[in-house]
């Protein structure tokens, strides 16, 4: 049997992946996870074979736990809406195995979730063309913070203080990244790093 976790933050969509995954002959649901906080701690405690993880979850974003899922063992299948290019890289970077959006039929993830335990990397081949072509993030670690803070449109001040920077360290992250991106200003430059997944 494949063990096979499910992280993935709508209730109804977490259910029904696990009602009908169950329903494989050779695919047990051995956990369920809507809460980004909770991904590594249950995955350690349950050791699956595979974790189906969603990208935008609460608490914590499911790329951000790739990384330790595949170290400790995991075959990582990101399952998402957000058909980003810079969150499949992000993805495959951190060691996933496979990148996949949620609007296949089930029957296509019953498959991918084999190919991935043998061995394949499995990537929406739409996307991987797109994200090949969209090339890499232009932004530096530090650029992407300081943009990812500054979605919600707070003051300069408010953003040093949130991530105990100065506030001529954020206004230069912030010229640094409008610049790499060709925007007008912080919330363009923010949005479009967003919409590119480089966030």
């Amino acid at each position: 049997m494949i063990r096979v976790m499910i992280a993935e933050d709508q209730g109804m969509m977490r259910d029904a992946l696990a009602l009908l995954l169950d329903m494989e002959d050779d695919i047990e649901i051995v956990a369920q996870t809507g809460d980004g906080e909770t991904i590594t701690d249950v995955a350690r405690r349950v050791r699956p074979d595979v974790v189906l993880l969603d990208v935008e979850m609460p608490g914590r974003s499911g790329l951000d736990a790739v990384g330790e899922l595949s170290r400790d063992g995991a075959v990582v299948l990101v399952v998402t809406t957000f058909a980003r290019p810079g969150y499949l890289r992000r993805a495959m970077e951190s060691g996933a195995a496979g990148f996949l959006v949620k609007d296949g039929p089930v029957e296509d993830l019953a498959a991918a979730i084999r190919r991935a335990v043998a061995g394949e990397r499995i990537v929406d081949p739409a996307l991987a063309a797109e994200a090949l072509n969209a090339g890499p993030s232009p932004l530096t670690g530090r650029e992407r913070e300081v943009l990812a803070a500054a979605l919600d449109g707070a003051a300069i001040a408010d953003l040093a203080a949130r991530l105990h920077l100065s506030e001529s360290t954020v206004r230069n992250h912030l010229s640094s990244a409008i610049g790499k991106t060709h925007t007008r200003n912080r919330i363009e430059a923010a949005r479009l790093a967003r919409d590119n997944g480089w966030l």
